[in-house]
């Protein structure tokens, strides 16, 4: 029997199970990590949909691949092994995903928001509930939080970089894996990785705002956040454009993938709002995406009868004002969440 001293005893149970064919024994011994390696895949893809692609490819290789797991390493870190690499092979065959306000020039006219894309470009919002539940046990030699790692500016971020450096950043700086292991995985030197962490880091910090969306919530505090919240949705609700305006700061961006269209700047989000926003009755229920603020959005027939879903809304803070809403309209984005589809009476 192979030396399995980095399992525990009910995994290595399941390990020589597995390698019979078990499949239950299998679903066991991935169970517990499926959810961190989804993580994992939509930091390096910025998509949900093709994190989940990237995990069933990872799990039937891991599936077919168990026989040459001998467990002399952690499983955690063979899985994500496996993981990484089908991540990278699939932003191979993909565009690169970005923020919507990077696809094109902001709009003047509130009246033509173009066509939705169709291609997928765009990074999709993400459901952080579970990443939430860990957040308390991330390494601490870790460079990121756990939520700061799915931050929508940090997975725009993260895209930009070729998909060695983006696997290499998140294994050492997210997973703080030690560069050895990095290397294994990539099949690379540790010089290597140090030099693409080099570079991936210099990019990142170019990007980033310095402060991320946990420090700075975590400046507002709890009370601070339902103020904030509790006062846009008011605005929202009540066509408070002043109320609204009076919420976001003077650079603040609002867009809607996948319309093209998106606004720059308050004067032009409160436009927005006046003209076509405030057209129709709302309803909106405080969330959480991406470990940010968000809301879901109802949007009610003029005569306010119905209110299905329109809409997962993000919000990026800057101290104690709105900088970015980011507004995913498609259906297939705002699906992972399972939210009600009309606003709960």
């Amino acid at each position: 029997m192979s030396d399995t001293t980095a399992l525990s005893a009910e995994e290595r149970y399941d390990l020589e199970a597995a390698r019979d064919g078990d499949e239950a024994a299998f679903a066991r011994l991935v169970g517990p990590h499926r959810a961190a390696l989804h993580a994992h895949c939509y930091r390096m893809l910025g998509s949900v949909h093709d994190a989940e692609d990237a995990l069933q490819e990872a799990l039937l290789g891991a599936w077919r691949g168990i026989g040459g797991f001998e467990g002399r390493s952690p499983l955690r870190s063979w899985l994500y092994r496996i993981a990484t690499n089908a991540a990278i092979r699939i932003s191979r065959r993909q565009s690169r995903r970005v923020l919507a306000a990077e696809h094109g020039a902001a709009r003047t006219s509130v009246h033509e928001l173009g066509e939705p894309v169709t291609e997928s470009v765009f990074v999709e919002p993400y459901p952080d509930t579970e990443l939430r539940d860990w957040s308390g046990y991330a390494d601490p030699e870790a460079r990121y939080e756990l939520l700061e790692s799915v931050e929508l500016a940090f997975v725009a971020a993260l895209q930009e970089l070729p998909a060695t450096q983006r696997a290499v950043l998140v294994l050492r700086d997210v997973l703080a894996m030690p560069a050895a292991e990095v290397a294994e995985t990539l099949q690379t030197s540790v010089a290597s990785v140090n030099s693409a962490l080099q570079r991936a880091r210099q990019t990142m910090d170019r990007r980033l705002e310095p402060a991320s969306q946990q420090v700075t919530l975590r400046a507002l505090g709890g009370d601070g956040q339902q103020k904030l919240v509790r006062a846009f949705v008011r605005a929202w609700e009540h066509h408070d454009i002043d109320g609204l305006v009076g919420l976001l700061a003077k650079d603040a961006r609002f867009t809607m993938p996948p319309l093209p269209a998106w606004f720059d700047g308050r004067t032009a989000v409160g436009g927005f709002f006046a003209e076509r926003i405030f057209e129709n009755p709302w309803k909106l229920v405080p969330m959480t995406a991406n470990g940010q603020l968000a809301v879901a959005c109802y949007m009610g027939d003029v005569a306010g009868n119905a209110f299905p879903l329109s809409a997962v809304n993000v919000l990026t803070i800057r101290g104690q004002e709105i900088v970015a809403l980011d507004g995913f309209l498609d259906p297939a984005a705002q699906r992972p969440f399972g939210l009600p589809p009309e606003a709960p009476r």
